[in-house]
């Protein structure tokens, strides 16, 4: 094929358009943020469809930034609009990703996230310039909230229904009651379901982040389970305090200032006989196979948050991308695994592996 000067015209004219749509959907993302923020969604899913003062007044907010909400998200092909009455309406078939929290299609958790993870985002431009990154601590709420909102959505759905099925043992394991540690838990959610479907096991659940333990210690609580289950704020990579026969991290090696280090504490800390299942990102060791919109949301959130957080105190800083099946392999056998197996999930965003002694 000739390159001529109208093909490189046409050429930049078409990614002109892309940049402009992808500039359009940040202005959707922050839509679609107030939408959840505000009950907007629910209420259309819930209550039926409104116009502006309707639903202003469902919802305990201003008629005018409603209205220009609801055109904005009519716009962006969220909502639908019936011209003969002036209402907007939620399709049924945008209600799981919208609305139903925490099933397997909603998507506003990880929106928060983006969000809050944008919050700091002069910082990284900083450590662009100087180095070192935004310590862990140092996002806001939203990030952390919209995290656990985001991978409940694993741990309601998949967690017990998919993952620990396909991993030889381990359900037979939880089942007979056994001892297991969540190793950067967030506010716990894993671990309260897995006491929720196995009632004979008993738990506790480690990270760096006060707010998430107590979190963590307040939804054990509720559900009934603070007699099996507790919490504790520590650095996993500097060893753990007693012996487990199951082990879990969901998205955390990836995050670790070192990697290497805490899998060897996980390996320490693991009976003979014990299994290790982690669950990590979906990525390739050759970037040009890592392309596409997740690839490209997960290389944003590495830059904005998980590559920032490990270098802000001098960590590897493998980034969201960064723990690749050959990579896990490598670090498996130095930490003194027998075996790292991958296990076949078909999940666009996440690997599943078994670790064992």
């Amino acid at each position: 094929m000739t390159i001529t000067a109208a093909t490189h015209e046409e050429k930049a004219a078409e990614f002109t358009g892309r940049v402009l749509g992808d500039t359009s959907a940040t202005t959707t993302l922050a839509m679609s943020l107030i939408g959840d923020r505000l009950g907007l969604f629910r209420s259309l899913a819930d209550n039926g469809p409104a116009n502006s003062a309707e639903l202003a007044r469902r919802t305990g907010t201003q008629e005018r930034y409603v209205r220009e909400w609801l055109a904005a998200m009519n716009a962006a092909g969220y909502l639908g609009h019936d011209p003969a009455d002036g209402r907007f309406r939620l399709p049924l078939e945008h209600r799981p990703t919208l609305v139903d929290e925490p099933g397997p299609s909603f998507l506003p958790g990880v929106q928060q996230e983006l969000y809050g993870a944008l919050m700091r985002l002069p910082d990284v431009i900083e450590a662009f310039r100087h180095g070192g990154g935004v310590p862990h601590e140092d996002f806001p709420d939203d990030l952390h909230i919209g995290v656990d909102r985001f991978t409940s959505s694993w741990h309601e759905n998949l967690l017990t229904q998919a993952w620990i099925p396909a991993v030889q043992d381990l359900q037979d394991k939880l089942e007979r009651g056994c001892r297991v540690a969540d190793v950067g838990c967030g506010a716990g959610r894993a671990l309260i379901r897995l006491a929720q479907k196995f009632p004979r096991v008993t738990a506790v659940g480690y990270d760096v982040h006060s707010p998430s333990i107590e979190r963590a210690r307040t939804l054990a609580a509720e559900a009934g389970l603070s007699d099996r289950i507790r919490f504790e704020v520590r650095d996993a990579g500097l060893g753990l305090s007693e012996a487990y026969d199951v082990i879990t991290t969901f998205d955390v090696v990836h995050d670790a200032v070192d990697p290497q280090n805490l899998l060897r504490s996980i390996r320490d800390a693991l009976a003979s006989d014990g299994i290790y299942l982690c669950l990590d990102i979906n990525c390739s060791d050759r970037v040009d196979e890592n392309v596409g919109p997740v690839a490209a949301l997960l290389y944003g959130f590495s830059v904005m948050y998980c590559m920032t957080c490990s270098l802000a105190r001098d960590g590897e800083g493998l980034g969201t991308m960064g723990l690749t099946p050959a990579v896990l392999a490598d670090y498996g056998r130095r930490a003194g695994f027998s075996s790292v197996t991958q296990i076949d999930i078909d999940n666009p965003f996440n690997n599943l592996y078994a670790l064992r002694k």
